[in-house]
């Protein structure tokens, strides 16, 4: 009922910058949370950012250098990546807590974030 799909993810050089979106479709009511995840091979899933209506966090790591924000439909929202280093190289996944019927967690199928040294 839910779909969540990511786009612009790519390659950049160290110190380049991209920018992700995440767009929410479906039998949705209301999203509570969107936000965005990430996963290397070997590692488990890491939380990067989030956004609600209280406002966002960002695991330490990203602090100063990336910025989540949503729109006014609070069914798109947007990773800004800056100054990227290379231990930023992930699939990056968008996650939203939706409500249908009951409140329950989407996730998008990734985008790859590479940046070469």
């Amino acid at each position: 009922q839910v779909h969540l799909v990511e786009s612009g993810g790519g390659l950049v050089q160290p110190g380049g910058s991209l920018r992700l979106s995440c767009v929410a479709s479906g039998s949705i009511r209301s999203i509570s949370v969107m936000g965005w995840y990430r996963q290397t091979p070997g590692e488990q899933r890491e939380l990067v950012a989030s956004i609600t209506d209280g406002g966002t966090n960002y695991t330490d790591a990203v602090k100063g250098r990336f910025t989540i924000s949503r729109d006014s439909t609070k069914k798109t929202t947007y990773l800004q990546m800056n100054s990227l280093k290379p231990e930023d190289t992930a699939v990056y996944y968008c996650y939203a807590y939706v409500l249908v019927h009951i409140y329950r967690t989407y996730w998008g199928p990734g985008t790859q974030v590479t940046v070469s040294s």
